[in-house]
């Protein structure tokens, strides 16, 4: 009998290996460990078990196996979920009937069949042809037109919705797949794409999810927007896309920094010249989702688009966000008027020095601020002061501020008291603007790869329980320390557990390994708490486990008998109300004797 896909995708696949994919992983003994993505921390509290092949994060409760994992980072259902792995491990899932398919799944179709028509039309088309031509033209080379899925639509009103209709396709379904546009002048939607060069944006597994549009005729140029790209859809959201992630994440890792470009051809030209750590934000500014993805490979940005410290609002915004996630920000200076592409194509030592000599953001600040303005008139003063007074504001690190604030003194040659005075008088407002609109979907989008809001935190009580369970599991001959009368303070799945392993006079590793197995296979949530407690027992360092449990087992016992001290304290209040003396009485001696054994003075 063979097994089913879930058993064969996770016999086939390491669950270090596909975290390991998406987070920078650190080993530490048996297991490794990261900063969870699932919520903020400065201190990695996510790890991941190779024997066990799973993950926990004992900062925020999420944790599973590597279906589990791929549901959330990627922020889709089991199926999606199943699917995606499956075509990592190789695995050829059964087919089933079309009408089955989520609508997710059928977009992802539609989406891959119009990049292999896309495709074709560059290599096969006349037009097609003149467009790879012009790619050829700007220092693109053959293989990377071919990694990279580049392609030529062809300039009519429905080419690729009447191929795709061919195929079995409803046209609403293009509609929703963003590949075509519905218009009150026609009861036929017609093609998004018409007449351009077509660049694929792929997701962090290279499935395609949308495109980009670029014109390349001198006359379209001038009659056309030079870029259009796929709205919004179920699979594409362009503020959690970075162009080219897919192909970068692994040289981000390496490299332990990333290069953020403006354009799909600097991109491109940029992996070509080595730089295999350069992804584009496609025009938009850096959103907080974008920022939370990048974080899992790297704390270290590089810009290389305009970054006019006067200019763009939405720009400074996203290099605001990146430095209030604790990214450090450096700023490749490009020459005027010039862009990545133009630089890789023309001179591409000149790109290498360029990058090199990136210059911390503070500093690029100063440089820009002084190239604009005279530092010897009262007016350039101030204009210099105004631009970089909410910048130094915004440095957490007082030490830091401090060096720039003394040197910002000796630049305009102002007293260092000056110019803290005129710090304090910043608000928050001068140096956070509002967020935009795009960046509040961003953050709606963030909630979406939480931790399922409905997974309450864990009580005080489950806390020690699950503690006592990882210190058995770490030290079995401790078992003892748990009496029979012991067992009803735990919650039924911990009584279970300990009381199968109490059954055995002498409990040997190897004996308690066969019970616990045997548990967890009748009982799903028996397995999710040994999973934890055993990856808890493996990462932690204890001195002396029997003193520990012997402490958890005292709290956990006051903390049952406070409990019961207050039920005796709603029974005594309700016996005192029904005028019940004798209850009142039986009651306090309860409570008295109970009091004196947790050496507290309650009062009724």
């Amino acid at each position: 009998m063979s097994s089913s896909p879930i058993e064969e995708i996770k016999s086939k696949l390491d669950i270090v290996e596909v975290v390991g994919s998406y987070l920078k992983l650190q080993k530490t003994g048996a297991n490794y460990r990261a900063l969870c993505p699932f919520h903020s921390e400065k201190k990695p509290s996510f790890f991941v078990s190779p024997a066990r092949q799973i993950w926990r994060c004992f900062g925020c409760g999420a944790g599973g196996d590597v279906f589990k994992f791929i549901m959330q980072i990627e922020g889709v259902e089991f199926g999606d979920a199943l699917r995606i792995l499956a075509r990592r491990a190789g695995v050829e899932l059964k087919p089933y009937r079309p009408e089955l398919k989520t609508q997710r799944q059928r977009l992802y179709e539609i989406s891959e069949l119009a990049c292999r028509f896309f495709e074709k039309q560059l290599e096969g088309s006349s037009a097609g042809k003149k467009a790879k031509d012009y790619l050829l033209k700007r220092g693109l080379q053959e293989k990377s037109i071919k990694k990279w899925r580049l392609g030529y639509s062809p300039d009519k009103w429905r080419a690729l919705s009447d191929f795709l209709v061919g195929k079995g396709y409803q046209r609403e379904e293009i509609v929703r797949a963003g590949l075509a546009i519905e218009s009150e002048k026609s009861s036929t939607p017609y093609d998004r794409f018409r007449g351009r060069i077509i660049f694929p944006i792929f997701d962090l597994n290279s499935q395609v999810i949308g495109f980009g549009g670029r014109v390349f005729k001198k006359t379209q140029s001038e009659e056309l927007a030079k870029y259009i790209n796929t709205p919004n859809t179920l699979i594409y959201d362009k503020s959690r896309v970075l162009y080219g992630l897919n192909f970068a994440k692994v040289a981000i890792r390496e490299k332990d920094a990333c290069i953020l470009t403006e354009g799909y051809i600097d991109v491109i030209l940029a992996h070509q010249a080595g730089y295999e750590n350069s992804i584009a934000t496609s025009g938009t500014a850096l959103t907080f989702q974008q920022l939370k993805i990048l974080k899992r490979y790297t704390s270290n940005l590089l810009t290389a688009f305009d970054m006019d410290v006067a200019g763009d609002l939405a720009t400074k915004r996203g290099i605001d966000l990146a430095q209030e996630q604790d990214f450090e920000v450096r700023v490749i200076r490009m020459p005027k008027d010039t862009d990545p592409a133009d630089i890789i194509t023309k001179n591409v030592e000149k790109w290498k020095d360029l990058v090199a000599k990136a210059k911390e953001i503070i500093g690029f600040y100063f440089e820009s601020a002084i190239d604009k303005f005279d530092k010897t008139t009262s007016q350039g003063k101030k204009q210099i002061s105004k631009i970089l007074l909410p910048k130094i504001k915004q440095i957490p690190n007082k030490i830091l501020q401090a060096h720039w604030i003394q040197k910002l003194s000796k630049l305009l040659a102002v007293p260092e008291e000056a110019i803290a005075e005129e710090l304090k008088k910043i608000a928050k407002k001068d140096y956070n603007p509002p967020t935009t609109r795009e960046e509040g979907d961003a953050k709606v989008e963030e909630e979406k790869i939480q931790p399922p809001s409905a997974k309450k935190e864990k009580s005080r009580e489950e806390i020690l329980q699950e503690r006592i369970l990882s210190l058995i599991l770490k030290s079995p001959q401790n078992l003892e320390l748990i009496e029979e009368n012991s067992l009803p303070i735990f919650r039924p799945q911990l009584k279970v557990i300990l009381a199968a392993l109490k059954k055995e006079k002498v409990m040997e590793e190897e004996k308690m390994a066969k019970i616990l197995q045997k548990l967890e296979k009748g009982d799903k949530e028996i397995k999710e708490i040994l999973d934890t407690c055993f990856l808890r027992a493996e990462i932690e360092e204890i001195t002396d486990p029997a003193q520990e449990i012997k402490l958890c087992l005292r709290q956990l016992n006051e903390l049952r008998a406070r409990e019961e001290l207050t039920e005796i304290s709603r029974a005594i209040q309700s016996a005192e109300e029904e005028k019940d003396s004798k209850k009142v009485k039986s009651l306090m001696e309860k409570f008295n004797q109970l009091a004196k054994k947790l050496n507290v003075k309650e009062k009724v």
